[in-house]
Parts: C-alpha cells; structure tokens; sequence
C-alpha cells in the first residue's frame, strides 16, 4: 500500500498542471484515504482478506441455555464473550431437529427434501432384526446409500477446498470416511455418529491445534469442523460440575445436562484461547450454531416433549453468531436467520462464488437481512421411511413470519407419529391426529404453552398457504430440484 501510495504521488508530481494548490490539495484527500484503509485495522482492507473459518456446532442444547441469552444458572463464560465479539442472531433456526438432517443441511445449504437426508437412521428390512447378520449388512447398505445422496451435493468444505483451503473434519460425522463430506483432513472412519470424531472436546484438543500450526507453516487458509457431541448425552461432566449444579436444580438429570453444557463451554474457551495465543482472532471467521435443540427431562436422562425431534422452538431455535474481530462488529439482531445461511455467508466472506439458487441468504448483508420476512422448515420421523421417497417420513412443515409461528402436521401420518414415541405434548397430538394446524405468538408465549389457531383463522390459513407455496410434499415431489455438480 505505501508503494502505491509513492505511485500516486509521482503521478500527481509528473503532470505539471497538477503540481498547484487543487493537484496539492487531492493529492492529500487520496493520500489520507489510503492511509486511513492502512490504519484502520480491520476494517476495509481487512475485510478484503479471505478469512480463515472456524465452525463451531453445538449439539443437543436449547436455544435459551446460555448465560447471554438469560438463562439463571447457567455458566456459559466463553460462549457469553463470543456473543460479546460477535453479530449474534437471537431468532436462529435450523430447518429440521434433528441431528443428521439437521447437519446435512448445515453443510450444504440446502433442506432436507432438497438432500433427501430426512432422518437418522435408514429404513430397517422389515422381520429382521437389526443387530442380525442380513440386519447389519441391510443397515449398512442403507447408510451408503444416504451417504451417496449427500455426495451429490456441493459441500461447505468441498468449496472451500476447491480454493485452496485445507478442511479438517472433527467430532459428528454421519457420511462415511471425512473425505466423502469433502473435507481434506479429519478424524471421522466411517461409524455411526462420528468414531474416533466424538473425542474431540471430550477428552482432547490436540487434532484442531495440530491442524492449524501445520496450515500456519505452510501458509494456507484453514476450515475447521468443530462439532463435539456435547452436551449431547451420555451426560457425564466432571465432578466439579455435578456437584455445582445440584445446588440449582433438585433434578439430577437437569445438573448433569447443564454441567454438559458447562462443559461445551470450556471446550471453546479452549478454542478461541488457541485463536488468540496464536495471533489468528483477526483472521478468522467463527461461526456458532446449535444442530437442533434439546429440553431435559425432569425424570430421566432423556429429552422432554416439544424439544429435539418435534416441531417446536425447543428444537429448532439457536443463536447464530458471527465473529470475525475489525470485519465484523459485535451486536444483537433480532432479525431471523437460519443455518441454510451459513454456506452462503461463509463463501461470500471467503470471496467464493456461490452455487446457484441456495435458498439461504448472507447474513453479513444487511439490507438482505432486513428484507427477511419469514422461514421455513419440516421434521420427519427419526428413521427414513424410504430412501428413493424421503416424503413418505415427513411429520410436519412449519414457518415463521414476525411473532407468529404455524406447524402443519401431514395428515396422513397418524401411525408414523405413533411409532415416534412422545415427542409432543398430549394436546398437539391430539390436532396431528385431526390433521389441525398450531399457531403461536413466539414472542409473546416462547414456549408454545397457547395455540392460537382458533383466536386467528385468517394468520393461520395465511401462513398454511405460504407453506403449501414453499413445498408442496407430494412423494414424486419430493426431490425435484437437481443436484448441482459438488465442486463448482
């Protein structure tokens, strides 16, 4: 820059007529303005340096368990700094609420019906047990084929290493070997959830620091998949943590999830404690989100209804923070955002074209932002119904537009929900089986306690016609949008 500042100059000096009070005069104003890009750290010339990207997924936690957005008893210190150090989106959501779509949409940027990952777990061969031989094989034959369909797709890391990025995958994984998701490092074989992955925050750090020093000494830019499964039971924090929250909560259950939660929170302590030390905070984009939520039971070590799995805030709302130190200034936003925004906001960040027609926005774009009026999303049943027809297994679609939320069960689904255990509350069940649609003021009832679909008719067949509009479900519908080449 002050070469091309010295440039400038002996341009304005050459042209005779320039050399006199006006030449002098925008001389200066171009020469100030140059400077002040240079001084101002972090700031425009900054932002013109692709940044590092570090991701940061929770996994199983409600949207109000932390200390920054008001929850009394949690100790979430390091995630609260994040949120001080970051553009914090209150009003996140994840399109589906549960773990596998959930992140397969996370890293395409794309719904389930559009990825076809609709579920955990591929259909079983019916009257033959799983943990049998022809069970297993049936088992295993099913994951590669949802594995195929996600390698269909253009992924975060696929992108991102196209341009020069190394991409290191660590903690969840449901696809097969990392390589298959497009990352170029990682720790995830091939197992359910994640094998040799789910250390990761659990017991150790290292592999994220060993990644990064050896980008650092080559000199390439680095992605870095950190989703640890945490809180994610088993829920089994330190002593120490156990023992502070039995003196907030007289449930055992409930102290152990939230000294998980606790838990989590050192990990990124750990993490942007690493950043920092090494001098890479300025030069790295952090993004935090939750996979879907999760409301612990007072009784058992499971979840509670209307969390993980169903339709309500306890399982799709998540804050969704952005921190990148000098690019990115620190504030609150009230506007609704998605995890469908995080591949188009990481690409736009990192200078990379995006691939067309993504459904998410950038939400570093302000006036895109604020253009927002409504969000949509769909949950289906745990495990696929079919592979070829992911539909067959959809439960409900929902949006929400301002303070008002609709879920719409598929009415057709009664016997699929009751093989779904209590997911919902006995009400809700009770209007999935008439095929009646929920409405709620999230604003003003955020646990969803009222229905308001009788008070308003005219906002709730509004918002099923939006929904109808968005995606109709028929099954030979279901995957209309073709897949686009994985690397663009």
């Amino acid at each position: 820059m002050l070469v091309r500042c010295s440039q400038i100059r002996s341009l304005f000096d050459w042209h005779g007529g320039w050399g006199g009070v006006i030449g002098t005069a925008i001389t200066r104003t171009l020469l100030v303005g140059l400077m002040l890009c240079v001084e101002k750290r972090g700031g425009a010339v900054k932002a013109a340096t692709p940044p590092n990207v570090v991701l940061i997924v929770a996994d199983d936690q409600h949207w109000g368990d932390y200390g920054f957005m008001g929850h009394p008893h949690l100790r979430t210190p390091h995630l609260d700094r994040l949120s001080r150090e970051s553009l914090v989106f209150r009003r996140g959501y994840v399109p589906s609420s549960l773990c596998c779509p959930s992140l397969a949409s996370l890293i395409t940027g794309r719904y389930p019906h559009e990825h076809g990952i609709v579920g955990n777990d591929p259909p079983d061969l019916p009257g033959v047990p799983r943990g049998s031989t022809d069970g297993q094989r049936a088992f295993a034959a099913g994951r590669e084929q949802l594995t195929q369909k996600l390698e269909q797709w253009p992924t975060l890391p696929s992108m991102l290493a196209a341009h020069g990025y190394d991409c290191l995958q660590t903690g969840k994984w449901w696809h097969g070997d990392y390589s298959r998701g497009g990352f170029t490092h990682g720790m995830t074989e091939g197992s359910r959830h994640g094998d040799k992955g789910l250390t990761i925050g659990r017991s150790t750090m290292q592999p994220i620091s060993d990644f990064v020093n050896r980008c650092q000494e080559e000199g390439r830019p680095f992605f870095v998949w950190y989703a640890p499964m945490l809180p994610h039971d088993p829920h089994d924090p330190p002593p120490d943590l156990v023992e502070y929250y039995t003196s907030c909560t007289d449930s055992i259950h409930i102290a152990r999830y939230w000294g998980n939660v606790e838990r989590f929170d050192r990990s990124v302590g750990d993490l942007l404690g690493f950043l920092d030390r090494e001098g890479l905070a300025q030069d790295t984009l952090v993004v935090y989100i939750a996979d879907n939520g999760w409301i612990q039971s007072r009784d058992s070590p499971g979840y509670a209804p209307c969390s993980k799995r169903s339709p309500h805030d306890g399982g799709l709302r998540t804050p969704i923070m952005l921190r990148r130190p000098g690019v990115v200034s620190g504030s609150t936003s009230d506007s609704l955002a998605s995890s469908l925004d995080i591949v188009p906001t990481v690409l736009a960040a990192c200078h990379i074209q995006l691939p067309g027609k993504l459904p998410g926005l950038n939400l570093l774009d302000e006036r895109a932002v604020n253009a927002r009026r409504q969000l949509y999303g769909e949950c289906y049943a745990h495990t696929v119904v079919d592979v070829a027809e992911p539909a067959k297994g959809l439960l409900w679609r929902w949006t929400v537009r301002g303070n008002w939320k609709l879920i719409l069960p598929v009415a057709t689904a009664g016997d699929l929900l009751a093989g779904e255990g209590r997911i919902i509350t006995e009400q809700s069940a009770a209007k999935f089986a008439r095929g009646e649609a929920e409405l709620y003021d999230i604003l003003r009832d955020p646990e969803e306690t009222q229905d308001m679909a009788a008070v308003h008719p005219a906002i709730a067949r509004e918002l099923q016609m939006n929904i109808e509009a968005w995606w109709p479900p028929e099954p030979e519908r279901s995957l209309l949008k073709q897949p686009e080449s994985r690397v663009p």
